[in-house]
């Protein structure tokens, strides 16, 4: 058996061989390792930033010790990299596998599991995050996660509506940088924008709120079987881990009559955050001349120069912010650009 990290032009290899087995090598990948008998793949796995993926053996040659092999492998590959903390999506039947090296299980849906390994603990994480955040959970609190890809008044209604019908409420802004506006705008907009509510806590949503970890579907326009899986699997976590540490019991969402991905979420959120005793509010969106407000109108209105138009949708401080230096580049980077998030 040899072992050998594939060259970006041989990829295919390892995806033709995933297709195979019901699989397939996501695009995403930074590295994939593949092991060769006689020349012929029987075994591969990828990673991309901390997530393992893609992970797939043939048939005869499971229960061999090749899994924990290429498991390990691409452990020390990226250990070697300086990632320390990684988790990894596979499948139930696969599960024992990863135990064995350690990985604890996080949450699962359907036949998929999340768990993380190397430094990784979901439970310290989050109780990091509520130290830093200095909020009392001995007190029930709403919440809300937001992109805010930009702020827009839309998000600042929902917002308002759950300051006034709740004593505490938490905003999550979801921290992984994969938008048109950075996370630190994205945050620091929203932060200030909502300085006049005094029971809101606004907080950066960490690695366990929809995040490449927990649902990198979220990022993608396609809706597809995994979408399914994604969603299940963030709101599961939402309602096991974060809604328990930060005492929540309310989560606020606005409908979504654009985007298939935030839909199916909801949707989602609303059959699985009750089984955890958090109420999911559902809230009509904010309506500005006969249209729905979202981000995404107010990205393909920056993206036209039609910022007069964009003024009526967001709040003052960011469109503060779209006249600076800083905000004109990223309006030019978004005429370049086309993300659903």
């Amino acid at each position: 058996m040899e072992f050998r990290f594939l060259m970006d032009f041989e990829k295919y290899l390892a995806d033709e061989f995933l297709k195979g087995i019901g699989l397939e090598l996501e695009k995403d990948v930074d590295e994939t390792l593949c092991c060769f008998e006689d020349g012929e793949i029987i075994g591969t796995c990828s990673y991309s930033k901390n997530v393992i993926k893609c992970f797939g053996i043939k048939e005869e040659y499971r229960g061999e010790g090749l899994a924990s092999s290429l498991i390990t492998k691409i452990q020390n590959r990226m250990f070697d990299k300086g990632i320390y903390e990684y988790f990894v999506f596979t499948l139930e039947k696969n599960i024992q596998i990863f135990k064995s090296l350690g990985f604890k299980e996080v949450a699962k849906a359907d036949s998929v599991v999340l768990l993380e390994g190397g430094t990784s603990d979901v439970n310290r994480y989050l109780l990091n995050m509520v130290k830093a955040s200095g909020i009392d959970v001995s007190k029930k609190r709403a919440a809300l996660v937001v992109n805010c890809n930009p702020f827009t008044l839309g998000h600042l209604y929902l917002i308002e509506r759950a300051s006034k019908e709740n004593e505490e409420v938490i905003v999550f802004v979801v921290e992984e940088d994969r938008s048109a506006f950075p996370t630190d705008i994205r945050f620091n907009l929203v932060k200030l924008g909502c300085r006049h509510l005094k029971n809101v806590t606004v907080i950066k949503g960490g690695r366990y709120i929809i995040s490449s970890n927990t649902f990198p579907s979220y990022f993608l326009r396609k809706k597809d079987d995994k979408l399914s899986i994604y969603t299940k699997l963030d709101a599961t976590i939402f309602g096991m881990y974060i809604a328990k540490v930060f005492n929540i019991n309310r989560r606020y969402v606005g409908t979504e009559p654009y985007c298939d991905v935030t839909n199916e979420y909801n949707k989602t959120m609303l059959n699985i955050l009750p089984n955890y005793g958090v109420e999911v509010c559902l809230v009509e969106r904010l309506i500005k001349e006969g249209s729905a407000v979202s981000a995404s109108m107010v990205r393909s209105l920056l993206k036209e120069d039609k910022l007069n138009e964009v003024e009526k949708l967001v709040p003052q401080i960011t469109y503060d912010f779209l006249k600076t230096e800083e905000g004109k580049r990223i309006i030019e980077n978004i005429k370049r650009r086309d993300l659903p998030h």
